[in-house]
């Protein structure tokens, strides 16, 4: 992540103005923007990191569906078979955020060189300190494999002779 990235306002941000967690991470995705979105959209169906863990060892789908564009108040994602959290702001193309567990997150999609991009997001919380940095320990893991899922198949869709 850039200092640019990190001293960004995210929408997230809205909705927790005094977090006591901040984590950032980034991922440069070797495809469109349009590309990523539609991944970051589908993120309502599947957590998209570790299945066996956080989708009781249900793969999260590996193909687009024919999803309508996110809206507000709808959840946020599923995991185990179960809609979890909501969506809280969306722009569709640029931006979801939502609230799962009492941490909100933001993913935000920006076009970088030549038609690639960079899928950044921000997650903040209220919450203790002792618990924030177990908490910060575990999303630096999960929310790892999530993007390097994300942009692996963004770009198998926008190169699929590779």
């Amino acid at each position: 992540m850039s200092d640019d990235e990190t001293l960004r306002r995210y929408p997230c941000d809205d909705f927790v103005p005094v977090p006591t967690l901040r984590a950032w991470r980034g991922v440069s995705v070797d495809a469109p923007p349009a590309a990523v979105w539609q991944w970051v959209s589908q993120i309502r169906l599947a957590p998209y990191a570790y299945d066996w863990i956080d989708n009781l060892g249900r793969r999260s789908p590996q193909r687009l569906a024919a999803l309508p564009e996110p809206v507000v108040g709808e959840a946020f994602t599923t995991a185990g078979g179960r809609r979890r959290g909501r969506i809280l702001a969306v722009a569709p193309g640029h931006h979801l955020t939502g609230e799962i567990m009492g941490a909100v997150l933001s993913y935000v999609v920006v076009p970088d060189a030549a038609n690639t991009t960079r899928l950044l997001l921000k997650v903040v919380m209220r919450t203790n300190r002792v618990l924030a940095l177990g908490l910060c320990l575990g999303d630096l893991v999960m929310a790892r494999r999530q993007l390097l899922t994300l942009k692996r198949l963004a770009e198998q869709g926008a190169h699929p002779d590779h």
